[in-house]
């Protein structure tokens, strides 16, 4: 999204899933990165973009906190519990960053998470998902960027 010109990008979302389930989570991944796409949030999934190995955690944590930190916003994708998930969220937190916990309805509930969470989604299919998060972005994050904006072009 970034190389095209003609599809300015407003905002950078971190996506925040379990490494190991990524395979699992396609379509709720492909559901979230829809709605982010239709509203010029670019999507940016982690795991998508590096591989570590098991001796580089420093290194990993060190890149992820500083991807994190070139982000708008925290979507932690919960139905997979992952200790990942919860230091990015509460890295993400500490930021100052609004973080949106998701996670299936037949999935268990972390209550921390949650806990540190601005807008919570228990979604039943990836439509639900989708319509629930494209509530939330429609009225927490576009709102103030095009409030934003249209001040800058006054």
């Amino acid at each position: 999204m970034r190389g095209n010109p003609y599809f300015a990008v407003i905002m950078r979302a971190y996506i925040s899933i379990s490494y190991q389930r990524r395979r699992s989570l396609n379509t709720a991944i492909t559901a979230i990165m829809t709605v982010l796409e239709e509203h010029r949030i670019e999507p940016f999934v982690f795991v998508d973009h590096y591989k570590f190995e098991e001796s580089q955690e420093e290194e990993m944590m060190h890149t992820a906190l500083a991807e994190l930190d070139q982000c708008d916003l925290l979507i932690a994708e919960t139905s997979h519990k992952g200790i990942g998930i919860g230091i990015e969220a509460g890295y993400a937190k500490a930021k100052n960053k609004p973080v949106i916990y998701l996670r299936h309805k037949e999935a268990e509930h972390s209550t921390t998470l949650s806990g540190v969470s601005d807008h919570r989604i228990i979604y039943k299919s990836s439509d639900d998902l989708q319509k629930q998060l494209q509530d939330i972005v429609k009225e927490y994050f576009l709102g103030e960027e095009m409030i934003a904006n249209s001040a800058g072009q006054a």
